[in-house]
């Protein structure tokens, strides 16, 4: 995975949760998590999220990846982050869609997570990046 993608992983990520002007606990340790797993580390992290809402500099066009595996990953990841409050607003909605149609990724594929998802807990599972990342690896040795 290249430095553009993991940050652009990032960046989507962080745009997601401050579409709906409110960034809670868990929103803000999911997303943590995710950066410490791209490589970013825990300080540049909370920065990035305490100017998040008073930056009005982020450019919020829809981000595009080097590759579809990595794009779906970021849909699904996204849609884990945007229920973690235990709801999606609809501006966090309508980032994910623009980001998938930016990727080129079906929309019936993105209809199908976001169901999963809707009966999935999460607690113990891996996200989806950290998956792609470890078979990126195997794929590497």
């Amino acid at each position: 995975m290249t430095q553009q993608d993991k940050s652009n992983y990032f960046k989507g990520l962080l745009i997601l949760i401050g579409k709906d002007r409110k960034i809670s606990e868990q929103e803000r340790i999911i997303l943590c998590q995710v950066a410490k797993i791209l490589g970013f580390n825990k300080e540049f992290c909370d920065n990035a999220i305490s100017e998040l809402l008073d930056n009005e500099y982020i450019i919020e066009s829809p981000l595009e990846f080097s590759n579809l595996e990595i794009a779906k990953s970021f849909v699904i990841d996204g849609i884990r982050i945007a229920f973690s409050d235990k709801e999606i607003h609809i501006f966090e909605l309508n980032w994910l869609k623009s980001v998938s149609e930016k990727n080129s990724i079906d929309k019936e594929w993105c209809i199908q997570k976001y169901n999963d998802n809707q009966s999935s807990k999460h607690e113990s599972e891996k996200f989806q990046i950290e998956i792609f990342l470890e078979s990126e690896d195997q794929t590497v040795s």
